[in-house]
């Protein structure tokens, strides 16, 4: 495929959407066509609400959350990448493992099994994971939603998984320390990028 899949991970509060937008205003910069988008409600535009809102079980954010990555998949990543975009996600499946699997306790297989038909198998090239204690993450956020209310020991939890994930598969992530100043953070993301691209 001749386009690039790029994704941006991390707490909320991480700093993860001012990232996403300096990557592109970057990938545009050098003369590369790009798509910025992101999670939930990339696909299914209500589900973002649904799920941030509503008190949902594990299981129904889940699988909300993979209906709206069907549909991400299928209408807005791969025909960027087909047309030769370098698409840019603000969260993608690593966030579900992290969030419904480590935090909430459902098992990974079992989400896996699911994430196959929801993403067709499509992974990003690079994940760039922005790392950020609970406390100083909390700290950030200033409306917090369902999911942010649940606390520093859920947090935890999900910044676990997170670096577990990184752990796993080296080759695709990079973990990025988010108490660095913003311009810091974002020329690491840059240097990491040059030797993709043309």
């Amino acid at each position: 495929m001749p386009g690039l899949f790029l994704t941006l991970e991390g707490l909320d509060g991480a700093g993860k959407t001012t990232q996403a937008g300096r990557l592109a205003a970057f990938l545009e910069a050098r003369g590369l066509p790009v798509l910025l988008t992101r999670e939930p409600g990339g696909g299914l535009p209500g589900v973002r609400e649904l799920v941030l809102k509503e008190a949902l079980s594990p299981e129904a954010e889940y699988l909300l959350l993979s209906a709206d990555r069907a549909e991400h998949v299928r209408k807005v990543l791969l025909p960027g990448l087909r047309r030769g975009q370098a698409v840019v996600s603000d969260r993608y499946l690593d966030s579900s493992l992290a969030y419904q699997g480590f935090g909430r306790g459902l098992p990974l297989p079992w989400l896996l099994e699911v994430a196959k038909g929801a993403t067709l198998g499509l992974k990003p090239r690079l994940t760039f994971l922005l790392d950020l204690p609970p406390e100083l993450a909390l700290a950030r956020v200033k409306d917090p939603d369902r999911l942010e209310r649940l606390g520093p020991a859920f947090f935890q939890k999900v910044r676990e998984g997170y670096l577990a994930l990184a752990q796993a598969e080296p080759e695709r992530f990079v973990v990025l320390d988010a108490t660095r100043p913003e311009e810091e953070v974002a020329r690491a993301i840059q240097a990491h990028l040059l030797p993709l691209l043309p």
